[in-house]
């Protein structure tokens, strides 16, 4: 929305050039994909976290929650995972496929939220009977006309033309400049701070290849 890209555009325009950034950390890192596979592979999330689950409020509870964050929050830019336009993973408990990263299936003892309520089953939309079903709808929008209409501003934005350089600017595509391939000469950096850049890089995200 207006009042969060204002947030974004008045921390770059706050920074020295060479060192502006709009956004501190990328759309899919490894921290982000933990957050939504918690219920499906919560070993990624307790290698990351130091042996131990989040706090419950900070945890992936609802569809709703997630989307509010994404619009609101500044440090929430996630983009969602492949298994968000996959229905054929998210087969009804009984079934002998592959659980939904939807459902609790586990059951682990995700915590409690400060409202009382139990973390379990992540909380769908009104509409949407089950994960298949939520997950069907996601699928069916993403091959929209709508969507493929849509999908080259993507492609520029993220491999292409808009990445770097003023069109970035324009396009509010701009991340640490520590991120972009070839802003850093690892070779000959100290092992001290060599480390640091890799787990930057490991927790923050990467900016891919530019492609054209």
């Amino acid at each position: 929305n207006a009042e969060r890209l204002a947030v974004f555009r008045e921390r770059f325009a706050s920074l020295p050039h060479g060192e502006a950034f709009m956004y501190g950390t990328h759309y899919s890192t490894p921290a982000f994909v933990s957050y939504f596979l918690i219920r499906a592979v919560p070993e990624l999330t307790l290698h990351l976290h130091g042996g131990k689950f989040d706090d419950a409020d900070r945890l992936f509870f609802s569809i709703a929650g997630a989307w509010r964050s994404a619009l609101t929050h500044s440090a929430d830019v996630k983009e969602l995972i492949p298994e968000f336009y996959m229905p054929e993973l998210h087969a009804p408990r009984d079934a002998a496929r592959p659980r939904s990263f939807l459902l609790n299936a586990h059951r682990l003892e995700l915590g409690v939220r400060q409202s009382g309520e139990v973390v379990g089953d992540v909380l769908l939309p009104p509409w949407a009977s089950d994960p298949h079903h939520f997950v069907a709808v996601c699928r069916a929008a993403l091959e929209s006309e709508h969507a493929s209409r849509a999908l080259h501003g993507w492609i520029d934005l993220v491999f292409g033309y808009k990445q770097r350089g003023a069109e970035a600017v324009e396009a509010d595509n701009v991340f640490c400049p520590q991120t972009y391939e070839g802003a850093v000469e690892m070779e000959g950096i100290p092992p001290i701070e060599r480390a640091a850049l890799e787990v930057q890089i490991a927790e923050f995200g990467q900016t891919p290849t530019q492609l054209f």
